[in-house]
């Protein structure tokens, strides 16, 4: 399986961000005083994100990694 790339990651990070920041119920539990990004983080690194990263090659091969 491959590992995500610092944009993959970014751009996983701050979309689960904005869906946390327009109200979508938390998968991890937050701490006290933890902001969007910062629980979008801690639900990545608990293994509970809800998305995929697809990643796409010159060739036409079509990669999704699940996280």
């Amino acid at each position: 399986m491959s590992q995500m790339t610092r944009f993959e990651k970014a751009r996983l990070l701050s979309a689960r961000a904005l869906q946390l920041s327009f109200g979508a119920p938390p998968l991890a539990k937050p701490d006290v005083g933890m902001n969007a990004y910062l629980l979008a983080s801690k639900e990545l690194a608990e293994g509970v994100l809800p998305l995929v990263a697809m990643r796409r090659f010159p060739d036409g091969r079509l990669e999704k990694i699940t996280i």
